[in-house]
């Protein structure tokens, strides 16, 4: 629309004496003469300005503190052919009656209008968008709208392989895909669904069709999946990724806790101390991430730094929910709705003034929520072991993220077959597991990489005295501020005797809990990251690596554990390694102990603790 014709539209508008408030109502303003409300002094000022400087763009998408809002996105649905943990409850949500929602028409007729008034950028979202059943005609729509420069879409990746042939054909110029693990097991735990292959195929398909580069979001949680932030920075080496990592973020129902997310510096840091070349790269006007690059890589990483540090004061970003609210923030309350009034016959006139007064009303930043997470207290966290470890349905499963790391770095598209056979593991006669990478090279036990020996030395010297209490006798934490940084490495191991029943029943895969040796490893996992939270005295420590080897000994109808951790650090983390041990046993005793009472847990030991001040120690 011409700058005058913007000008003369915002004149009319704000010389009017009543504006919309989110339902719609209209709201009386000081008439000429009366006192302002110190509150609003500040945007009425920016509003004056920007009333007599009218520019290019649409006054109407330019909030009082000079934001444009260029980008609009609009979610397609409410639902999800998934069920992330951080995302919804097991169950799902309570859906909108489908009357309630935007038509495609509707939508259409407002994309028109956004992009007359300056939006140049669509993204497409849900839900999962891809389940719409028109979703190809909408952006075919959509290629069509004059002054449109970009249409992306966020996608689970499930149904992307499929669809995107005619996506691209239609329009489709940008991708965004979920995915926050590369071991497939992890994939099924944390989205409550299968389909980890068909998001790799929709990857690969689209890496195969020229996006460039094809952007895969990462949520980082805590316990989870941080440990895999380096697999996802090397799939950039040889393929043409924008690997996104984004700071867990609260919503309702997904128990946020703010010991769940792990922030940019420390993803920045872990980063480093594997690629101490890593550059960043030039931040994109109102961009949200921070994009960094390893020379010599393909594609590149970046940061979605929504907790740590926000971006409000660049946001360009508008949203309309799937029945038809205008959403300024997405952490705001406050909504409009614009479906009421193209439904009331609204003209396009009206609906700018509507969409003009919801702009105006944003604020400088979402300052609620850096509040509530500055002053939240330390917590633990809000999912427990036995509610984040119980999996249904988990099937015969073999860990390959080293292999897939491999296998895209050529550059190759693996086909359906290829995945079938490599990523659910068909044909395999035995059962292992690892929670690393190269959990297949060795046919019998879960995690083949050669541990380098520990120094044979024999029982550790005796200290004399406790090292946990104080001069009286009182429990006390040792101070660890003075010794130096050594690297640590510690594996500890247990046994499970679970007896003719339960053992073969746990060999075939046939506990009606689910697979007892995947949960035992992810529960061996996560213990490892929590053993200062279990034991009282224990420092913190920043693991580096932990692996979790679970090996079936028929001979003795048992399992054997072996965890071993590693960190840099002061002080070791042998206590990691035999919490790690133990909470795995502990599980797997959980997962049998429907069917037999009859198990026994023994040999829970340190094997060897190597890079402390007190010299090397390998059980003999």
């Amino acid at each position: 629309m011409a700058a005058p014709l913007v000008s003369r539209m915002l004149r009319r508008v704000l010389s009017s004496r009543v504006r919309s408030c989110s339902s719609g109502a209209p709201v009386t303003q000081p008439r000429p003469g009366e006192p302002s409300q110190p509150a609003v002094e500040e945007p009425s000022r920016r509003r004056q300005f920007l009333r007599e400087h009218a520019a290019p763009f649409s006054a109407f998408l330019t909030d009082s503190f000079g934001r444009r809002h260029s980008y609009l996105r609009i979610s397609l649905t409410e639902k999800c052919n998934l069920r992330c943990q951080y995302c919804m409850p097991e169950e799902g949500v309570p859906l909108t009656p489908k009357a309630d929602l935007l038509t495609t028409e509707e939508i259409l007729t407002l994309a028109r209008l956004f992009v007359k008034e300056g939006v140049d950028k669509i993204r497409l979202t849900g839900g999962e968008p891809l389940i719409r059943p028109d979703v190809v005609n909408i952006v075919a729509q959509l290629r069509q709208l004059e002054g449109l420069r970009t249409i992306g879409i966020t996608t689970n990746g499930i149904n992307l392989a499929r669809l995107l042939p005619q996506l691209q054909k239609a329009g489709l110029s940008a991708i965004n895909i979920s995915l926050d693990t590369l071991v497939p097991a992890k994939f099924e735990f944390i989205v409550r669904r299968k389909g980890f292959h068909k998001v790799m195929e929709g990857i690969h398909k689209a890496i195969e069709l020229g996006y460039s580069p094809v952007k895969v979001n990462c949520v980082v949680m805590r316990g989870l999946n941080e440990d895999e932030l380096l697999d996802f920075v090397a799939l950039t080496k040889g393929l043409p990724l924008d690997v996104r990592f984004i700071e867990y973020m609260p919503f309702d129902g997904n128990k946020w806790n703010f010991k769940k997310m792990v922030s940019y510096k420390e993803m920045l840091d872990t980063l480093r101390q594997r690629w101490p070349e890593l550059e960043k790269l030039p931040e994109e006007e109102s961009s949200t991430a921070k994009a960094f690059k390893i020379p010599g890589f393909q594609g590149q990483v970046s940061f979605i730094t929504s907790m740590s540090e926000h971006f409000c004061g660049t946001c360009n970003r508008l949203r309309i929910t799937a029945d038809g609210n205008l959403k300024v923030c997405l952490f705001g309350n406050s909504e409009v709705s614009l479906r009421d009034h193209l439904r009331a016959g609204a003209s396009e006139e009206e609906l700018l003034s509507i969409i003009g007064t919801a702009v105006g009303r944003k604020k400088r930043q979402h300052a609620e929520l850096f509040l509530t997470l500055q002053d939240s207290p330390p917590a633990v966290l809000s999912i427990s072991f036995r509610d984040s470890l119980h999996v249904q349905g988990l099937r015969h499963r073999v860990s390959r993220s080293h292999q897939m790391v491999t296998l895209w770095e050529g550059g190759g598209v693996p086909q359906t077959p290829l995945l079938a056979q490599w990523w659910l593991g068909a044909g395999l006669p035995q059962r292992h597991y690892s929670s690393h990478p190269d959990s297949d090279a060795n046919p019998k036990c879960l995690s083949p990489e050669p541990q380098a020996p520990a120094t044979p030395s024999g029982p550790l010297p005796a200290s004399g005295q406790l090292t946990h209490v104080d001069t009286e006798g009182r429990a006390a934490m040792v101070d660890v501020g003075g010794k130096p940084d050594t690297e640590r490495v510690a594996v500890a191991s247990a046994v499970v005797l679970l007896g003719p029943v339960a053992f073969r029943l746990v060999q075939e895969n046939q506990l009606k809990k689910g697979d007892a040796l995947v949960v035992a490893q992810l529960a061996g996992v996560q213990a490892a990251k929590l053993t200062s939270q279990l034991i009282p005295l224990c420092h913190h420590v920043a693991l580096s690596h932990v692996q979790v080897r679970l090996e079936l000994d028929s001979a003795r109808q048992a399992v054997v554990i072996e965890a071993s951790c590693r960190a840099r650090g002061p002080t070791g983390v042998e206590m990691e390694a035999l919490t790690s041990a133990a909470v795995a046993a502990l599980t797997l005793y959980d997962m049998c102990k429907a069917v037999s009472r009859d198990i026994v847990l023994e040999e829970i030991k340190l094997i060897s603790k190597t890079g402390g001040q007190r010299g090397d120690f390998r059980r003999t």
